[in-house]
């Protein structure tokens, strides 16, 4: 079994509570489909485990395999800087299926951000090298595939797709 290599950290991007007894951190890819397929999973496990699980996402985009998921990755992290990541990561993974720079752009004006500063941050290495190192941290931890998934620091193997495996995870 993979060992996280790299501990959550004040660079992550959170969900739950920072106290919480168990901490699932995932690799995702924003075009990736499992990972779409996950993002209502992991919305519905946190709401019922919000004081008792951490959530951490990680960048993990495939570029070879989806070439919007960079782009994606950085309007995301772009969104962070205006405190709306989340905001921009649920509407990524709600549109999945009609992601394209032009439609990333109207997602930041749909969530409210300074278009001007989205669009400057956007293109920043600052933000990109997060993203590398969030890939290569993963690479570390024997990421390969995504969406893959860390329980307290191990990762966990045995996801399906489905609410239970997920569930099943955080309560061992």
């Amino acid at each position: 079994m993979a060992i996280l290599k790299v501990p959550v950290n004040a660079q992550d991007h959170t969900l739950g509570s920072l106290h919480a007894p168990r901490v699932l951190v995932g690799y995702c890819d924003y075009q990736c489909p499992d990972c779409g397929d996950s993002y209502p999973l992991i919305k519905e496990l946190i709401a019922k485990h919000e004081h008792s699980l951490l959530f951490v996402f990680r960048n993990f985009p495939k570029q070879e395999k989806h070439p919007m998921a960079l782009p994606a990755a950085l309007a995301a992290e772009a969104a962070a800087r205006q405190s709306k990541f989340w905001e921009m990561h649920d509407i990524i993974y709600e549109n999945q299926d009609e992601l394209s720079i032009e439609n990333l752009l109207v997602f930041a004006t749909e969530i409210g951000l300074n278009i001007q500063q989205f669009a400057a941050d956007w293109k920043s290495q600052e933000l990109l090298t997060k993203i590398e190192k969030d890939f290569d941290g993963g690479l570390r931890s024997g990421v390969s595939e995504t969406p893959t998934f860390f329980v307290n620091g191990h990762q966990f193997d045995e996801f399906d797709g489905s609410y239970e495996s997920l569930s099943y995870a955080i309560s061992m």
